[in-house]
């Protein structure tokens, strides 16, 4: 069995903090490095399974780590001292820095959790492939702007390194079962897709859409929010290069395929849904059928994203199944449409020339 050295960029809630510490739901209006940490649970233990979705899994990049026999946590980097010294309590590892860049040259991990806020990503993701890691995860979002997104997958393709932008839903094993049941002919030749946003940073429908976007309108798009963020909040419609379409539309399911011989749906309250259509005494209906395990089943935290990046190492996988190159498609996307809505709801095209475009997102992210 091969053996990495792996390090987390980050030890805020994804880092490490989820799997000590009960949520603050505070907001805060501080920075990262200057906001209270909550009362701690260093020697919290975790029930782990062989299972997916098993209970007792933990959230967090640094167990996620520590949950895979081929990983050897060695470091971590973190602007705030105290959470380094947790850490090192928690994990016996001294090896830790206030510096990410240092990190990286010093310590040379193969695997890298980059759970910075958004602006942070794009130069360690890249600075990380430049020290020799193999596989990298990072948080959500993925980037701010188009270029940085383009710096990211570019660099991390030339070298071969896996990487997963975000531990979402997509990320969970019941994705990939969904795609196999499409691409097997379950529901018949794909007509549709729908899903209730764009959603660059949890987007479960680019993971289904097979060639690149060529067009999109939007419209509805709110001005910027308070809290700073401006994601697109309209709806939508993409229609890619092969001709499938995508409606993003207010109330529907996290996302949706519609075939011309049933469907198939994921909701986060009632999880996957097939349906078939099939010959009955009233004539061919489409009914519901039971779902092919595994289901979907919380948590779905780091686990899995690392769980892709491991299987694209070990040549069981091409790529994450929330890959850098769909969050960024996603992104350009999420972008488009609020030119488009900003226009009226006219028709634009991708890609997008200018690669400067961005999204703004709460400084906390």
């Amino acid at each position: 069995m091969s053996k990495y050295r792996g390090a987390v960029i980050g030890l805020g809630w994804m880092g490490m903090l989820y799997d000590l510490a009960q949520r603050i739901s505070d907001r805060f209006e501080v920075d990262d490095i200057d906001r209270p940490t909550p009362p701690l649970d260093v020697h919290r233990k975790f029930h782990y399974h062989e299972s997916p979705g098993k209970e007792g899994l933990p959230t967090s990049y640094a167990e996620a780590f520590l949950d895979r026999p081929e990983i050897d946590l060695v470091a971590a980097a973190d602007r705030d001292k105290k959470r380094l010294a947790v850490f090192s309590e928690r994990f016996d590892i001294q090896a830790t820095y206030t510096d990410a860049a240092e990190m990286l040259r010093q310590e040379k991990p193969d695997i890298v959790a980059v759970c910075t806020n958004t602006k942070n990503r794009h130069e360690f993701t890249c600075l990380a492939v430049e020290y020799g890691a193999k596989g990298i995860v990072t948080e959500k979002p993925m980037a701010h702007s188009l270029e940085e997104a383009d710096q990211m997958v570019r660099a991390c393709a030339e070298s071969k390194v896996p990487l997963s932008c975000g531990s979402i839903t997509t990320t969970h094993p019941s994705f990939a079962q969904a795609k196999e049941l499409v691409q097997n002919g379950a529901i018949g030749e794909v007509i549709s897709m729908e899903a209730d946003g764009p959603f660059a940073q949890h987007q479960n429908w680019s993971y289904f859409l097979e060639c690149p976007p060529a067009w999109v309108i939007g419209t509805g798009d709110p001005p910027r929010q308070e809290s700073g963020s401006d994601e697109f909040k309209g709806q939508g419609f993409l229609v890619a290069a092969d001709g499938m379409t995508v409606h993003f539309r207010a109330g529907a399911p996290g996302v949706r395929l519609t075939g011309s011989e049933g469907e198939i749906a994921f909701d986060y309250n009632t999880r996957w849904k097939l349906q078939q259509t099939v010959d009955t005494a009233g004539g061919r209906k489409m009914v519901e059928v039971p779902w092919p395990e595994p289901q979907f089943l919380d948590p779905y935290g780091a686990i899995y994203s690392l769980a892709d990046v491991m299987d694209c190492l070990a040549g069981k996988l091409d790529e994450p199944k929330n890959s850098g190159r769909r969050v960024a498609v996603a992104l350009e996307v999420e972008i488009a449409l609020k030119q488009s809505s900003a226009q009226g709801g006219a028709r634009i095209d991708l890609p997008l020339a200018d690669r400067s475009l961005r999204l703004n997102y709460d400084w906390f992210r």
